[in-house]
């Protein structure tokens, strides 16, 4: 048997436990526990105290747990629910996002604040939106008009902005426009095996057997899915895109073929216990643990950074929100715009690829994670309260 040691990951499958604990007791506190978990990371890790190193069992359940990060989020989309105006302004409103965050970042650019303007918009062009979700739950606003347009908006950015980063920034030596012809092939074959799944789903008898084992201790629908996500990610990988791709687009292949879910109700809590109850917070923790927050600390002008990304953020999703206000009054309007600039898990992913490809310094990988972290502790709390004003006239 390899020699393989599991402290560090039990440090983390600590921290793991105690983050939503600690925000079960203070209920008050409104803060997502992956802020706690990122944070956590941070003090276990070498930046303060040092009890927690990635080695190679957390690395690996790092990278699982990101891919299944992805997937969640990809099963978040109601790809029937997208379409129409919303769906169009959507479109305009993120074309808005890039063109305000490539001016933004050749204005940090010629500061040396960024030294790849369009990495730079790309990472910023997100939304959280398995962040964005609960708010708009609390606020009962889920399947209304806002949160509609929200989760429209988030999904069109999420799903470009994974695209981008891996059709500019992956790891493959490929020229843009053999990445291009590789993204095509990528999704005429993610098109034929999602049409090959579909129609093997209509069959009585294959039907008849998954009912039969899905409760079970096959779990036949559970792996099933798992199956489509590591083929997924392999495929994209095989066409030399980033991994994370595949992860998202198999969530909402899952998604769209996931229609009666009456037959067979836990199956996406099922994938929930297995993504959040386990993986996915070793990847946010693990990322804490990597954050450099002693060179942070040890230059100034880098911490200035952080507020000046945090009002970026805000500009670059905010002002597209301004497509929506013929449809939505003021107050909503600014709900959208906070909620839009709401992001975490994909700048965390942007800035982890970047450091790898050698195009973000390990200090400004931590200065966007940390604007991202007070989008998260900030923004989606301004909205709620927005949302639970009476609007305006």
């Amino acid at each position: 048997m390899p020699d393989v040691r599991f402290e560090n990951l039990l440090v983390i499958s600590v921290v793991a436990v105690l983050a939503p604990l600690l925000i079960g007791f203070a209920p008050r506190l409104r803060i997502p526990s992956v802020v706690i978990e990122i944070v956590a990371g941070v003090v276990v890790g070498p930046s303060v105290l040092g009890w927690v190193h990635i080695d190679l069992p957390v690395q690996i359940l790092a990278v699982i747990g990101l891919a299944f990060l992805l997937f969640l989020s990809g099963l978040e989309i109601d790809l029937h629910q997208l379409g129409g105006p919303i769906l169009l302004k959507s479109v305009l409103g993120y074309v808005t996002t890039l063109a305000l965050g490539l001016a933004v970042g050749f204005a940090f650019s010629s500061t040396g604040v960024v030294s790849s303007p369009l990495l730079f918009a790309i990472t910023l062009s997100a939304t959280s939106l398995g962040l964005i979700v609960p708010v708009l739950k609390d606020a009962h606003q889920l399947t209304g008009r806002v949160g509609q347009t929200a989760i429209s908006a988030a999904t069109v950015a999420d799903f470009s902005a994974i695209a981008l980063l891996s059709l500019v920034f992956s790891g493959s030596g490929a020229s843009p426009g053999a990445k291009i012809v590789l993204l095509v092939g990528f999704a005429v074959l993610v098109l034929a095996i999602a049409i090959a799944v579909a129609r093997a789903g209509r069959s009585m008898s294959l039907g008849g057997v998954l009912d039969r084992l899905q409760d079970t201790t096959a779990q036949i629908r559970v792996r099933l899915t798992i199956v489509l996500l590591v083929g997924f990610v392999a495929l994209a990988e095989r066409f030399g895109l980033e991994s994370i791709l595949g992860a998202f687009i198999a969530g909402a292949v899952v998604s769209l073929l996931d229609r009666d879910a009456g037959s067979h109700p836990n199956f996406r809590l099922k994938l929930e216990a297995i993504g959040f109850g386990f993986l996915v917070p070793v990847f946010f923790v693990s990322s804490g643990v990597r954050l450099d927050l002693r060179a942070l600390v040890e230059q100034p002008s880098a911490i200035l950074r952080v507020p000046l990304i945090l009002v970026a953020l805000l500009l670059i999703r905010g002002i597209p929100a301004l497509w929506f206000s013929s449809a939505l009054g003021r107050r909503d309007t600014l709900a959208v715009a906070l909620l839009q600039a709401t992001s975490l898990p994909f700048i965390v992913t942007a800035s982890q690829i970047g450091v790898l490809t050698g195009r973000i310094s390990a200090v400004s990988a931590t200065t966007l994670v940390c604007a991202g972290l007070l989008s998260v502790l900030i923004f989606p709390s301004i909205a709620l309260g927005l949302l639970r004003q009476p609007q305006d006239v």
